[in-house]
């Protein structure tokens, strides 16, 4: 049986996770480059974020969550730069902060895999008191996603972002119009792992405790995010593609909440995420075939 409770929850949920994708989305799909930073780079911000939470002075969560970003991107600024002036391949450069990170998330979170916020103060406690018990959380999510998804895309029209995306689009051509290419992989990185580090911080808020395994599998939730999005909203226009990407990451919580509450396992999650990415990816597929025969029957009409 679904209830409210859980579709309520699988869409505050489905916010934070949006932020995560749009992270992945600045790295996969904008800069071309595959990027495992995030499964270490969200542990960075909620164990962050958690630590913060425990201070217990005021406007401390929200101080976490601005240190969690830079947490974040700092992650993705070492992956940047072991790939451009070392020149490790993105891949494995992330895969050594990433693993690299994991002692570091254990030092910031006092050496324990599990840090729980006992005073219970965060952004969604607050956000609750100020709008409504039942509503605070989904309208404190949603009001930060739209500031976010704001953001960034005027910052993807500026000139600085346009280069960015040039990058991903032919690194050849932004070198020989001057533009340094290593210098765009270290803001793209930067900036997409500083969104998943404020996932990261939200999420642990959201939840009530950082874990120190709370990283794995977010690439996948990330593409899953990124993916969903793109096949059932479209990708014609930035404003709609980033707006795709959000609403992705929310079809994919709900679609695990619908699971849950019809009786499979939790530890059935990550088996789930694999087949749903599958079926994004087959229904892509099937899209470009259809999109191919009509053409081709409109060809042999003509």
């Amino acid at each position: 049986m679904i209830t409210l409770g859980a579709l309520t929850g699988g869409i505050e949920l489905g916010l934070i996770y949006s932020i995560l994708a749009l992270g992945v989305f600045l790295s996969f799909r904008t800069l071309n480059t595959p990027d495992l930073t995030v499964d270490g780079s969200i542990v960075t911000g909620g164990a962050i974020s958690a630590s913060f939470c425990t201070f217990g002075f005021p406007f401390a969560p929200v101080l976490g969550l601005i240190v969690a970003f830079i947490g974040g991107a700092a992650a993705g600024a070492v992956t940047a730069l072991l790939n451009t002036k070392l020149r490790i391949q993105p891949l494995l450069a992330g895969i050594l902060v990433m693993l690299g990170s994991y002692s570091i998330n254990l030092r910031l979170m006092g050496d324990r895999a599990n840090l729980p916020l006992m005073s219970g103060d965060t952004v969604y406690t607050s956000a609750k008191a100020f709008f409504s018990e039942e509503w605070g959380s989904m309208v404190f999510g949603a009001l930060i996603l739209a500031a976010l998804i704001a953001l960034l895309y005027f910052f993807l029209k500026t000139r600085l972002g346009l280069a960015l995306r040039a990058t991903g689009d032919n690194e050849e051509m932004v070198r020989a119009s001057g533009v340094g290419s290593g210098n765009m992989k270290l803001l793209g990185l930067s900036l997409s792992n500083g969104f998943v580090g404020l996932a990261g911080g939200l999420l642990v808020q959201y939840q009530g405790y950082a874990d120190i395994g709370m990283g794995v599998g977010m690439v996948v939730i990330g593409l899953a995010s990124v993916i969903i999005g793109e096949v059932i909203f479209g990708t014609s226009r930035l404003i709609r593609r980033l707006i795709a990407v959000a609403l992705g990451a929310v079809v994919y919580r709900l679609v695990l909440a619908v699971a849950l509450s019809l009786g499979m396992k939790a530890t059935d999650m990550k088996l789930i995420s694999a087949v749903i990415v599958v079926i994004a990816l087959s229904l892509g597929a099937f899209g470009e075939s259809f999109s191919l025969r009509n053409k081709k029957k409109v060809m042999r009409d003509a």
